[in-house]
């Protein structure tokens, strides 16, 4: 194994980079300064979501330095994000290459089980990762997870597909201003730090990753800089798509990170059928990205009259996204596992950000009771 100490970019005082050769491709990890990983050392592995980054973590590792001082935190950069080897997505695994990915970095560093934390796309990573390597995850903590049949056409709590081909989701449904914006670095766009770009990184940092306040938050500059480490095109951000006859005209391609979340591809449901780690779920009820009436399904856009041609929500109604993550854990529950809703009002798709005390505190518990 080997694991480097490197020079990087927006690292608060305390934390260092290391660069880590697994078998599969080459991984940045963040960790708190002087931690080792002793022989039975207690590990956190902190996984990121969607355009992001390791980076959103530094907080949270720092205060949890605090509160439980023999924790070791582990923030890695997956593929396509961050400083990782941008190693191509196949979307026909789902969130597989992530979870390989992850599993690859644990015997790099010859970790045999972790205590894992997923936000967003993470939730479903840290999901499918206890999922597929049972006994290798000590506790769970899912935070605004990815819903577990993906993200978009699905109609009911159970998962159901609006259409066999989940037209709508996947690479064709990101707005390619924002993609551009984000190949070319640049936070801002057309506007001004004050007045960005509606597209740009920074307005849509303040408008779906954050529940929307009036004043900047003092890791801002820190947190779209992250954004922006994304690798943009078919193989990254945000992938391909495929013609498809139904609303609004395109299906999901094979290649990519939005592919991989399509569900056609990107599942958790069956966390259910062989329950493992206790699990703490935590998502603020502000929530614009995953929700039951997120603004970044087009089904929703398209009730709003935003997207033309909406076929009605007798075809494709919003997805439900919350009620489908508390019906799978429900049934964890009744097959034997337990988990914990933790539900924040007031905020939006990033707790640890915006309710930074509430969230250690329940995570501090969650893994204290996991002992």
């Amino acid at each position: 194994m080997t694991m480097t100490t490197v020079a990087a970019d927006h690292l608060l005082p305390g934390i260092t980079a290391s660069d880590v050769d697994t078998a599969r491709l080459r991984m940045r990890v963040l960790a708190r300064e002087g931690a080792t990983l002793e022989p039975g050392a207690r590990v956190l592995l902190l996984v990121h979501g969607n355009v992001s980054s390791s980076l959103f973590y530094q907080r949270l590792m720092l205060a949890l330095a605090d509160e439980m001082p023999d924790l070791v935190t582990l923030a890695p950069d997956l593929r396509g994000y961050g400083e990782t080897e941008p190693a191509p997505i196949d979307a026909s695994r789902g969130l597989g290459d992530h979870v390989d990915d992850l599993l690859s970095l644990l015997d790099a560093l010859g970790l045999d089980a972790v205590d894992a934390f997923g936000w967003s796309m993470g939730g479903g990573v840290v999901a499918r990762l206890a999922v597929d390597a049972p006994g290798r995850v000590r506790s769970l903590t899912l935070q605004a997870p990815i819903s577990p049949y993906g993200f978009g056409a699905t109609t009911d709590a159970q998962g159901t597909l609006a259409t066999p081909d989940a037209a709508g989701t996947g690479g064709g449904g990101a707005n390619p201003r924002f993609a551009a914006l984000l190949a070319a670095g640049s936070v801002e766009g057309d506007g001004t730090p004050e007045a960005p770009e509606a597209s740009a990184p920074r307005a849509t940092l303040r408008a779906v990753y954050v529940a929307p306040r009036e004043e900047p938050w003092p890791d801002e500059d820190m947190w779209v800089a992250s954004m922006c480490t994304t690798s943009v095109g078919p193989d990254h951000y945000p992938g391909d798509a495929t013609p498809s006859e139904n609303w609004p005209g395109f299906a999901p391609g094979r290649r990519g990170i939005l592919n991989s979340m399509s569900p056609l591809f990107c599942r958790w449901d069956d966390l259910a059928v062989a329950p493992g780690p206790d699990i703490l779920w935590v998502y603020g009820d502000a929530d614009r990205i995953v929700s039951d009436a997120s603004g970044l399904d087009l089904a929703v856009l398209g009730a709003a009259g935003v997207l033309p041609g909406y076929p009605g929500a007798d075809v494709l109604p919003p997805q439900p996204m919350i009620a489908q993550t508390r019906a799978v854990l429900e049934a964890y529950r009744a097959a034997g596992g337990s988990y914990r809703e933790l539900c924040l009002p007031g905020v939006g798709h990033s707790p640890h950000l915006e309710a930074d005390v509430q969230v250690r505190s329940a995570l501090v518990a969650h893994l204290r009771a996991t002992g």
